[in-house]
């Protein structure tokens, strides 16, 4: 089991590696979206411990392996998701070319599936604090849910 473990970790850096090499604005970006996930995760459980501490008596609240192996899973169905974004802009800006195929587009598939995803992991943040009781400046919610909207009209 450990052994697989590293061996995800070593597969996992080096396709990391070759996307920043391949990729040079997409490489700061995915490392910042998988940096964000990971404090997600962390203010997510926190969240609920919050919550666990602030109504001992409900089985509603509070940390569950459950959970937050789903939110693991999840989390890695974002990056699966923005490789195939990767790959795709890879088979229209090289493979398509390289055959003498024009498809007639600027836009980046896998920047803006990193940026949609990098506002969801903001997001999620912010409603974790918020649960946490923190209070939230509305301006910067609304700032970034204007920026995920005007990402999904883009295309």
């Amino acid at each position: 089991m450990k052994k697989q473990i590293i061996f995800l970790k070593t597969l996992f850096t080096g396709c990391c590696t070759l996307l920043a090499n391949q990729f040079e604005i997409i490489g700061p970006a995915l490392l910042l979206f998988i940096f964000l996930m990971a404090i997600d995760y962390i203010s997510g459980m926190l969240a609920a411990k919050t919550e666990a501490l602030t109504h001992p008596d409900s089985k509603r609240y509070g940390w569950s392996s459950k959970r937050g192996l789903i939110g693991i899973y999840k989390k890695i169905g974002y990056i699966l998701t923005v490789l195939v974004a990767l790959c795709t802009d890879y088979i229209i800006f090289t493979l398509l070319e390289s055959i003498g195929v024009h498809y007639n587009t600027g836009t980046l598939f896998g920047l803006l599936t990193l940026i949609w995803f990098t506002i969801n992991e903001l997001i999620s943040i912010l409603e974790n604090t918020g649960r946490m009781g923190v209070k939230l400046p509305p301006f910067i919610i609304n700032v970034l849910s204007e920026i995920k909207d005007d990402i999904e009209k883009k295309p």
